[in-house]
């Protein structure tokens, strides 16, 4: 009798631990499912966030590109020469954003020049696209050490000091011109987002590597 007990108080203990074992995997499963219900909602509300984002930035851009830069100069392209020399050329303007030049182009894939470098061959540069950042003694070293780092990481730029240009900074880029007040002032970035390969480029898509480095 005591042997059929212990025989039944045994499968009962087994049944329950059974029990329990199912309700421990039930529990785990829902947990793992919630988990995994969270993980997948958080990275599609971060994807959308993201998309959004994206889409803002895009938006923001193209309404650069339309919008006038403030107390920017213009020069007409048909005012500026676009022939191969090898002799110096005399600019109408500080720096020149544009006229005949010299067949080699400055690189300006980002590059950042310590010391002066030649009109005929940054004007080259910007013939293909790019914005030509230039700085003189009035400049602060913090604004300077910015809009290096920001030139450095986009392609179609050069940086140069051009030490008698009216502006402590100055941009320019073909037939475009405008002094900044500052290496935040916004129009900085409006001006990147306009001409880097915009559409006064002369010459889309032509090189800003292989040419002279200055260096």
């Amino acid at each position: 009798m005591g042997s059929k007990s212990q025989t039944a108080d045994r499968k009962a203990r087994i049944e329950a631990m059974r029990r329990a074992e199912r309700a421990r995997e039930r529990r785990n499963r829902i947990i793992t499912i919630t988990v995994s219900a969270v993980v997948v909602a958080g990275l599609v509300g971060f994807g959308a966030y993201a998309l959004n984002k994206e889409s803002d930035r895009k938006a923001a851009d193209e309404a650069a590109a339309k919008a006038p830069v403030k107390a920017e100069q213009t020069w007409e392209a048909k005012d500026l020469g676009r022939n191969h020399v090898t002799e110096a050329v005399s600019y109408p303007m500080t720096p020149p954003v544009g006229g005949d030049h010299n067949p080699v182009w400055m690189n300006c894939n980002g590059d950042v020049y310590k010391e002066a470098i030649p009109d005929v061959n940054a004007v080259h540069s910007l013939e293909h696209g790019a914005v030509w950042v230039t700085y003189n003694d009035k400049a602060s070293d913090a604004d300077v050490k910015a809009l290096s780092e920001k030139v450095a990481k986009t392609p179609y730029t050069l940086m140069s000091p051009v030490k008698d240009q009216k502006g402590a900074l100055m941009l320019s880029a073909w037939g475009k011109q405008v002094t900044v007040d500052s290496a935040d002032d916004s129009r900085v970035q409006q001006f990147f987002t306009k001409y880097v390969q915009g559409e006064q480029t002369p010459e889309p898509g032509a090189a800003c590597t292989g040419g002279l480095d200055g260096k």
